[in-house]
């Protein structure tokens, strides 16, 4: 596999917008289906992403073990490949042997036809009266009644959000590691000794505890998102749909390749643009491709607040602002939007200091440390700022208060996190460097920052629903 989340059962959900994708540049590269009981088999479809193969193997084995290959496919294209077959067995695997893509193989949905003609074939009955019984901030525990079969049930599936998150023998089970406040929706299916799978159950929303007593305010942050050629976009963007979040803070590279206006229509609008009325965003790299064109045509006034791509905002206790970087990476000086930001920082009346831009001053990703754009963060240091927010390394990494020189320093540092993990591809050079304390890099998801009165606390929650990391509460200096 690519990424964690990029696992073989994605290709056999029914949902054409997840996907399996295997490790890139590799090959060959294979993934394979146990269709519980010997069966006719008559017909493959696959539904490529754009790593397609174009050439592979269709095999079939009886004992998963030994393969014995039925069709050759060469020159291949992508797209859907439509295959009739007529052979039998129980397992059935595509061997891909030349990837059509730099990339990997990767499939949006791969479908067997045919009929089981081996063992037991009659699947368990559907699990009745699933409920929730509980709820902390990270836990949902959950009961149903028995499922019923000829041959007696094994065991049984729990979905949370249409993925298997657990598989207990008995009618009882707890979900941990999930983020606060977020709605989730169950389901369960039996299965039997011969591997037949039932029907699912009811489904029932559960929402987890808040994080903290007191009001609070939900601010989902992330960067590096909208790419044209990965649809992980949409998977992260169905995150901010379950957490609801009161704003959306992205830290840059919104769209890829160039940020045209016609590249944010075909592809961020359709995922994270539904929360357009409540971002604000920050420059990237990429957007600057078009000179910020397509950036400022599609965000208005959101982006150029002051007619300028740099601005500031307020909520509750929390003073936040956004930063065009690209400017000082590229030259290494800007003089007007640093006064700026000097000044704006100076009239801050807030106790809290948020900074977010798309460069990291410091970070242990593909790009390192940036020298080039210390000066934001010094002013940002200099005024005594509790946090700072990045993306550009597409990787998640939460970093301790470091100073001016990059020591860690938890007197004078400033906190930082970088969130390249909106959608675009992921990166997996790494500079190790003192002061990191989480990192990632094999999953796609979203910052969940929670600000409370003058606190604040993040989870990271990647694709598959799963907490990656938890931090804070801090206390504002």
């Amino acid at each position: 596999m690519e990424a964690a989340t990029f696992g073989g059962a994605n290709a056999v959900d029914g949902s054409p917008t997840t996907r399996w994708a295997s490790l890139e540049g590799v090959d060959p590269q294979w993934i394979a289906v146990d269709l519980g009981g010997t069966s006719t088999i008559t017909r493959v479809k696959l539904n490529w992403e754009v790593a397609y193969a174009s050439e592979y193997k269709i095999q079939t084995s009886s004992d998963g073990s030994t393969w014995s290959t039925k069709k050759t496919l060469t020159g291949q294209n992508g797209g859907i490949d439509d295959s009739t077959l007529s052979t039998s067995g129980r397992y059935v695997r595509i061997y891909g042997t030349k990837r059509g893509t730099p990339y990997g193989y990767s499939l949006w949905e791969m479908e067997v036809w045919g009929t089981r003609t081996g063992g037991d074939i009659t699947p368990p009955t559907a699990p009745t009266n699933l409920a929730s019984t509980g709820t902390t901030s990270s836990t949902v525990s959950l009961q149903w009644t028995a499922a019923s079969d000829e041959n007696g049930v094994t065991g049984y599936d729990v979905l949370r959000n249409g993925s298997v998150v657990g598989t207990p023998t008995g009618t009882t089970f707890t979900d941990t590691g999930l983020a606060s406040g977020t709605a989730f929706t169950y389901t369960v299916r039996a299965r039997d000794a011969a591997g037949n799978l039932g029907p699912s159950s009811n489904a029932v929303q559960v929402t987890t505890l808040p994080a903290g007593p007191g009001d609070s305010i939900t601010i989902v942050v992330a960067g590096d998102i909208a790419s044209l050629t990965n649809g992980e976009h949409y998977e992260t963007a169905r995150l901010i749909d379950q957490i609801k979040p009161n704003h959306i803070l992205t830290v840059g590279d919104n769209q890829y390749d160039s940020g045209t206006l016609t590249e944010f229509r075909n592809h961020y609008d359709k995922s994270w643009g539904k929360y357009k009325s409540i971002t604000r965003p920050a420059t990237g790299n990429h957007e600057w491709y078009d000179n910020l064109n397509g950036y400022k045509a599609y965000f208005g006034t959101q982006a150029f607040p002051a007619g300028k791509p740099y601005y500031s905002w307020d909520a509750g206790e929390f003073h936040f602002v956004s930063i065009d970087s690209d400017p000082m990476d590229n030259d290494g000086s800007d003089s007007t939007q640093l006064n700026w930001l000097k000044t704006d920082l100076a009239n801050n009346t807030k106790p809290c200091v948020v900074g977010y831009m798309h460069h990291p001053r410091f970070g242990s990703g593909k790009y390192g440390d940036n020298a080039k754009i210390a000066p934001y963060w010094n002013a940002f240091a200099d005024a005594k700022a509790d946090l700072m927010l990045g993306g550009h390394n597409h990787h998640y990494e939460r970093l301790s208060p470091l100073n001016k020189s990059g020591a860690v320093d938890p007197t004078n540092g400033v906190r930082s996190a970088i969130v390249g993990i909106g959608g675009d591809y992921l990166y997996k050079e790494r500079i190790p460097r003192v002061g990191t304390e989480k990192y990632f890099s094999d999953s796609h998801g979203v910052m969940k920052l929670t600000i409370s009165g003058r606190s604040y606390s993040w989870e990271v929650i990647d694709t598959a629903g799963t907490v990656r990391d938890k931090a804070g509460p801090y206390t504002c200096k």
